[in-house]
């Protein structure tokens, strides 16, 4: 009896090492294989294109209202795994949003995201351009573990999210980390510095933090916790040294800056997701 438990605790103890530690490895790695033969692969191959290029792109820029790329955010297009990867992401969906109060489909979130973090406009949520959007995340998450979330729409590889205390935020202490760190890439004026080229992670440029060329207010990156969690995991670009307090408080200081408001009213949804089924509310 001994001998059988001690052998489903090394089961059970290996399973988790490979789902949580080694899979994730896995599918990064599976990025580099090859595309699937046909119009799948074509397909993918074109949402790869459309993330990494999302405001030049002649299929989606009509729908984008700043000059960031969906790979802006989800760097190395999605496939760096310490921050807001798109690897196992699909295995989320659908999902309950609580933003929406609503469980949304994988092709949902891709549109939302063009209103909000493109301050745009949303492409129909069955068009070739979010299809193949969705095709590309897809992929990066073939082989791992269907998991649908019915807290949040994050898949199994979300970005670590640090505590924050809005009591302790510190502004200045912000600017200046900003000028130390952030500056020398996205520009003292925050508008960003296209002559410094990162193109596995977002062509074009260093992007804008703040200002009409910069996600809006309806934007994850406008919470003071996503984008504090973000900047300490991935920035500076290549080197994140930050400490959590200084994350925090140069979020907050990229946050205080002037954007784009948001106002759900003046998105007509129906018009730009046509005859779209009906989402699942969520009774109280």
């Amino acid at each position: 009896m001994k001998n059988i438990m001690s052998m489903s605790l090394k089961g059970l103890i290996a399973a988790i090492v490979f789902f949580f530690f080694l899979l994730p490895v896995f599918l990064a790695a599976g990025q580099d294989r090859p595309l699937p033969a046909g119009k799948l692969g074509q397909t993918i191959a074109l949402g790869r294109e459309i993330s990494l290029n999302t405001a030049k792109h002649p299929m989606s820029k009509q729908y984008v209202g700043n000059v960031l790329n969906c790979s802006s955010c989800h760097l190395k297009n999605g496939t760096d795994l310490k921050t807001l990867t798109y690897i196992g992401v699909a295995t989320a969906y659908p999902a309950y949003s609580p933003r929406e109060d609503a469980v949304i489909t994988l092709a949902d979130r891709i549109a939302y995201c063009f209103m909000r973090s493109m301050n745009g406009i949303e492409p129909p949520a069955d068009s070739t351009l979010v299809t193949a959007i969705a095709a590309y995340i897809t992929w990066l998450s073939e082989g791992a573990a269907i998991k649908m979330n019915p807290a949040a729409p994050l898949g199994p590889n979300a970005m670590k999210r640090i505590n924050i205390n809005p009591q302790t935020v510190d502004i200045e202490n912000g600017k200046k980390v900003y000028q130390a760190q952030c500056a020398s890439c996205h520009g003292d004026d925050g508008q960003g510095v296209k002559a410094i080229q990162f193109p596995e992670a977002s062509p074009g440029g260093c992007t804008p933090l703040w200002g009409v060329n910069s996600f809006n207010k309806g934007a994850g990156m406008y919470k003071l916790q996503t984008a504090a969690s973000f900047i300490k995991s991935s920035m500076p670009y290549g080197a994140a040294v930050l400490s959590e307090k200084d994350a925090v408080d140069v979020a907050a200081y990229i946050n205080s800056k002037d954007r784009p408001d948001f106002d759900i009213k003046k998105h007509d949804i129906k018009k730009h997701l046509p005859n779209p089924a009906p989402r699942a509310k969520v009774s109280n």
